[in-house]
């Protein structure tokens, strides 16, 4: 019998400004398939269940292909590839940039383009514990309440210049242009680009760059005309938009579209509200979490 399972849900309270959501898969009985791994304003952390995940190429083509029990990837320009033999299972976490330092005490910008063993940052007893209790949770609820629970523990304190919570905002929004949310916060352009590659991983306008193209990626469906999306988010026009996927998803719309619509239905809508989640809270608490 096949079994393909998709589910999210929201972190609790206490990591909202750091964890934008969990995401759980559980497939088996499907045809052996390659899903890519897409630049993205999160970071990627995975929890697998069973069998380890396969990166057949990871972002950085210098890093060789391997296999994760878990694992942990910063912000990249370049797709990762990941096979599966017809069943895979886990639990991913969207780790929002700035919360790298709350949670694991370093910043996104030393895991930039590169994916990682998550004992190696997460801790060996931390992945060991989150593993065994996914495996004997019985519902995806309870999944993500274990890895939750985990994460809350990881929880430390933190401070975050509030220039860089303002800028990683706008910036990770594309509410404006890189000169003037330097201005907004009193810094030079070159002095907010370089605070910001050092923090994140990313410049400034890599990081635009890279949420735009996920925000419009996600905008794209059945019947969806794809000028419509390249006007409503900030592209030249379709040619432009085809370039973006050509550039930092390694294919067209059309390919994506066909290999990867199943999981694109299952995470647009929580996406959507984890946006409306971040104009609304993500400046507020991680300015509380700074003054703790």
């Amino acid at each position: 019998m096949s079994v393909d399972e998709y589910a999210q849900a929201r972190p609790s309270a206490a990591l909202l400004p750091y964890v934008g959501f969990y995401s759980g898969y559980r497939q088996r009985g499907l045809a052996p398939a390659t899903h890519r791994g897409l630049p993205s304003p999160y970071l990627t952390l995975v929890f697998t269940m069973d069998d380890p995940l396969d990166v057949a190429a990871h972002p950085d083509p210098r890093q060789a292909p391997g296999r994760y029990d878990a694992l942990l990837g910063g912000l990249h320009l370049s797709p990762a590839l990941l096979t599966h033999p017809g069943r895979q299972s886990g639990v991913q976490v969207a780790l929002r940039p700035l919360g790298c330092r709350a949670l694991f005490g370093l910043p996104a910008a030393e895991l930039a383009g590169i994916d990682v063993d998550a004992a190696a940052v997460v801790g060996a007893s931390a992945v060991a514990e989150i593993r065994d209790r996914l495996c004997s949770a019985s519902s995806w609820p309870d999944r993500f309440a274990v890895v939750d629970d985990v994460l809350r523990r990881q929880l430390r304190s933190i401070r975050v210049a509030p220039e860089m919570l303002h800028a990683s905002r706008r910036l990770l929004r594309n509410e404006a242009p890189v000169a003037v949310v330097a201005a907004e916060v009193g810094w030079s352009p070159r002095y907010l680009t370089d605070r910001f590659r050092a923090e994140i991983g990313l410049r400034p306008k890599e990081a635009a760059r890279v949420a735009r193209f996920d925000r419009a990626r996600r905008a794209i469906g059945p019947g969806t005309r794809l000028a419509d999306v390249a006007a409503a988010h900030g592209f030249a026009d379709q040619s432009h938009l085809v370039r973006e996927f050509r550039a930092l998803a390694g294919c067209t719309p059309t390919r994506w579209m066909a290999d990867e619509f199943g999981f694109v239905q299952a995470t647009a809508r929580l996406m959507a509200e984890d946006r409306e989640h971040d104009r609304l809270t993500t400046t507020a608490g991680l300015a509380d979490a700074a003054g703790r």
